[in-house]
């Protein structure tokens, strides 16, 4: 299947109505975490939900293209997080019923030192004792499934077959109108101002269109979450960060098949994008903290100089444009899920720190869960918030990009 992801379509904007006086539960947030969570919340029929979007669905960082899914991670909290995922996203055709281009190429992992081929080496173990295939492979066994590579420059990498990517506003899309056949409201250009308490619990959310009571606030709203938490005073440490890709067009000859190939000194990354052509990205160093969502040239100059030490051929690839959104960066840059221990009731997940996409279907699950009072299928406690507080110990994560 050609992968949408350069000519991803937008979200269509739900038809506007009046705010409902009251809700059950009100989801702060229509990127793809809000969107899964109100589907999973519609689905078990948790009561009336009501989901806010201050822009249109996929506005923020979800509306980007990247759209990588994978398990192959060093912290057993992601890597179940990522397969629980990966299961739902092969699923999304019938639940919740959307064609989202998942491709299947696997990820690839370029390792430049003996000290990166020892800490993978280290991941797959984990990761192979949870069902990952996952499985460190030679330069040469790199370079025959990704042409682009210089081997002579690799000791290793690590390779899993069952990663790849899909569309993130494609699932976007489909966890909406899924939720809202289920019954759950969805209302757009409807920013949250104030988060209204009483006797340490929540009662209302104002927004410029009218007040709605409510006993739930469930916060996923991306870099933005910060300021939503503020509102009901807790604290969620997420800082906004700048990430940039851009697109070859179309390329001749045709780029062959290739995994989503990611160098992990250097963060340079790239991959097909469905219309013949290559997505290419780079986590620049240089970024500083922030709100600008404005695609820079200038970030081509760090992309080239890692393209031209791991991908030579791609060093001059020519750019027929970009897209820069945001990451939602955390201290030890793993997600926040959880409840706030005041007031009542207050959810949150967010701070995905660019794997918010990946995860999206288990979140929804396990918020919808918390948001229950049941079990969640794994116990997301120490991705709570409150681990930043004086001095508990911070999550490791050493497959990040």
């Amino acid at each position: 299947m050609a992968h949408p992801t350069a000519l991803a379509p937008p979200v269509p904007d739900p038809q506007p109505a009046p705010l409902p006086s009251a809700a059950d539960v009100v989801v702060v947030g229509g990127g793809v975490i809000g969107a899964s969570i109100a589907f999973h919340l519609a689905e078990a029929d948790a009561g009336r939900v009501l989901l806010l979007e201050r822009d249109l669905p996929a506005s923020g960082s979800s509306g980007k293209p990247l759209g990588g899914v994978r398990a192959q991670f060093s912290d057993p909290l992601n890597i179940r997080l990522g397969l629980r995922s990966l299961d739902a996203w092969r699923d999304f055709a019938r639940r919740p019923g959307a064609d989202i281009g998942l491709d299947t190429v696997g990820y690839l992992f370029l390792l430049g030192s003996e000290a990166e081929r020892d800490t993978f080496t280290a991941g797959v173990e984990i990761q192979n004792a949870h069902g990952v295939p996952s499985r460190i492979i030679t330069p040469r066994a790199a370079r025959d499934l990704c042409p682009y590579i210089d081997p002579s420059t690799l000791v290793a990498a690590a390779f899993s077959p069952t990663d790849g990517y899909a569309t993130p506003a494609a699932a976007v899309t489909g966890y909406l109108r899924a939720a809202r056949r289920l019954g759950a409201l969805v209302r757009t250009r409807c920013p949250v101002t104030a988060i209204d308490t009483a006797d340490g619990h929540l009662t209302a959310v104002r927004t410029p269109h009218g007040t709605v009571r409510t006993r739930t606030v469930i916060c996923c709203a991306g870099a933005w979450s910060g300021a939503v938490g503020t509102l009901a005073g807790v604290t969620l440490p997420v800082t906004p960060l700048r990430r940039q890709i851009a697109f070859t067009g179309p390329l001749r000859p045709r780029p062959p098949r290739i995994p989503f190939t990611l160098d992990y000194g250097s963060t340079l990354y790239f991959h097909n994008d469905g219309a013949d052509g290559l997505l290419l990205g780079l986590s620049d160093p240089a970024q500083q903290p922030g709100y600008d969502r404005e695609f820079s040239r200038e970030w081509l100059t760090p992309f080239r100089a890692a393209a031209a030490r791991r991908a030579p051929e791609l060093a001059g690839a020519p750019i027929t444009g970009g897209w820069a959104g945001l990451y939602e960066m955390t201290p030890d840059r793993n997600a926040l899920i959880g409840e706030a221990p005041h007031p009542g009731r207050f959810l949150y997940a967010t701070g995905f720190s660019g794997h918010g996409f990946l995860q999206a279907p288990a979140v929804g699950e396990i918020v919808r869960d918390l948001y229950l009072r049941r079990e969640p299928f794994l116990d997301v406690g120490p991705l709570a918030a409150t681990r930043f507080d004086g001095h508990r110990a911070t999550r490791p994560e050493a497959h990040i990009i």
